[in-house]
C-alpha cells in the first residue's frame, strides 16, 4: 500500500501535462539545464583561478633526476 505502481505515476504525469502544458514544461526543463550548466562552468572557473596560484608558488623550484640513457649527437 505504501508504494505506487507505474499506473499511478502515469496518471500523475498526465495530470501534470494537462495542468502545465508541454511548452511550459519544456521551458522549465531548458531553464533548469541552463542553470546546471552555468553552475558547472562556475565551479570549473573557480578551479581555474586556483591553478595559476599553485604554479606561482612553485616558481624557482629545481627538480632533480637522473638520466638513464644518453644519446650521442
Amino acid at each position: 500500500m505504501g508504494s505506487f505502481s507505474i499506473w499511478h505515476w502515469l496518471i500523475v504525469l498526465v495530470i501534470v501535462l494537462l495542468v502545465f502544458g508541454t511548452k511550459k514544461l519544456r521551458n522549465i526543463g531548458s531553464d533548469l539545464g541552463g542553470a546546471v550548466k552555468g553552475f558547472k562552468d562556475g565551479v570549473k572557473g573557480g578551479e581555474a583561478e586556483t591553478k595559476p596560484d599553485q604554479l606561482t608558488d612553485k616558481a624557482g623550484v629545481t627538480v632533480e633526476g637522473e638520466v638513464k640513457d644518453k644519446q650521442k649527437s
